[in-house]
């Protein structure tokens, strides 16, 4: 499991939602091992996440039954999707002979900075269309992430 960390003062602590349900979950004592590499621009990273989240949190989807049962609200598949609807992914080919779209990597490895902008714009621009409507601007959307950005 891939999770964010920050230095503060204190030492290392868990910087997303995600990795600190992961963190809270282990047991005093209990030893874990890790490779870590610093981020690039991290600010920036961490900026996307809070505007996925925020998206996320706003996100009402359609209530549907599936032939698997009812499906939950994922952040994962949000993420996925965002990214995708962007313009940012791969086409596969499956053994059956379908194809299948993935996103692309956010890794520091597989996107340069200005890739980054680019989908961070991009971004804006699903959620107005999927999330939000024309009732939000790209100019309130940073602003609600600035905000948001304070609290956590």
């Amino acid at each position: 499991m891939k999770t964010h960390w920050i230095k503060t003062f204190a030492g290392l602590v868990p910087d997303d939602p995600s990795s600190r349900e992961w963190f809270d979950k282990l047991k005093p004592g209990e030893g874990v091992r890790g490779e870590f590499r610093k981020v690039r621009n991290y600010r920036f990273l961490k900026k996307w996440f809070a505007l996925l989240n925020v998206g996320f949190e706003n996100w009402d989807p359609p209530s549907i039954n599936s032939k698997y049962g009812p499906p939950e609200k994922s952040f994962d598949r949000f993420r996925a999707d965002v990214t995708i609807l962007a313009g940012f992914y791969d086409v596969t080919i499956r053994l059956d002979g379908s194809t299948r779209i993935e996103p692309k990597s956010v890794s520091f490895a597989n996107m340069e900075d200005d890739q980054f902008a680019d989908l961070y714009s991009k971004t804006i621009d699903v959620l107005i269309k999927h999330v939000y409507g024309s009732g939000m601007t790209p100019e309130q959307i940073n602003e609600t992430v600035e905000r948001y950005l304070q609290f956590v």
